[in-house]
């Protein structure tokens, strides 16, 4: 069901409502899927392999904030050393590859170019059917990449690409991209801490 689906006349019911519909979106999440994904990003980050991550609108937003929070954040007091790049983050690039080549392969041309097999993609759509996301998620299966997409609505094409695929059950573009942040600071601190001695923990803010 899509939300709103009705008029309201003042906001705290719509806030009431809103904050309802995040938590039966965060309950939706498969935990197995957000286990398969840390490990997997897990292991690359001590691998040495190169994560690429974009989205389009909001989703590049949280691709832009998971760069920092996955290269400095987990680096935090930890052994980790995450190599990180979003593909959203380079104004310059994006808009040479859109305008010279066409918008759909803008994630594409990045992770041909700079992506070998064993690194990992991790795309960031709400509908899940943004073309110059499916086109990097098609080449990075068929390259050796490892691919988790995070999705919303009905997944769109790249939930059924992705080998890992965290899908949000909501129908709203500001809940998904809301979920989709909270995995991506659950995973960033989840990792983080793990690596640290518990009398830190206590004493870190995170």
């Amino acid at each position: 069901m899509s939300f709103p689906d009705k008029t309201y006349g003042s906001i705290q019911p719509f806030l009431d409502d809103y904050f309802a519909q995040i938590t039966e979106a965060h309950r939706s999440v498969d935990r197995d899927a957000v286990i398969s994904a840390c490990a997997t990003l897990e292991q690359g980050f001590r691998d040495g392999v190169m994560l690429f991550t974009g989205g389009n609108g909001g989703s590049a937003a949280i691709a832009n904030h998971l760069l920092c929070d996955y290269v400095k954040g987990i680096q935090t007091d930890t052994t980790f050393r995450p190599r990180v790049i979003s593909m959203s983050a380079n104004l310059e690039l994006m808009l040479a590859i859109a305008n010279d080549i066409c918008f759909e392969d803008i994630f594409l041309y990045q992770v041909r170019t700079m992506g070998r097999e064993g690194d990992i993609l991790m795309t960031i759509s709400s509908s899940g059917n943004s073309e110059n996301i499916v086109r990097a998620v098609s080449w990075a299966k068929d390259n050796g990449l490892r691919t988790i997409a995070l999705t919303g609505f009905s997944g769109g094409r790249s939930a059924d690409l992705a080998d890992i695929n965290i899908h949000v059950e909501a129908a709203n573009y500001g809940i998904v991209e809301d979920v989709h942040q909270s995995i991506m600071h659950i995973i960033a601190q989840y990792l983080r801490q793990s690596e640290m001695a518990e009398d830190r923990i206590a004493k870190s803010s995170f």
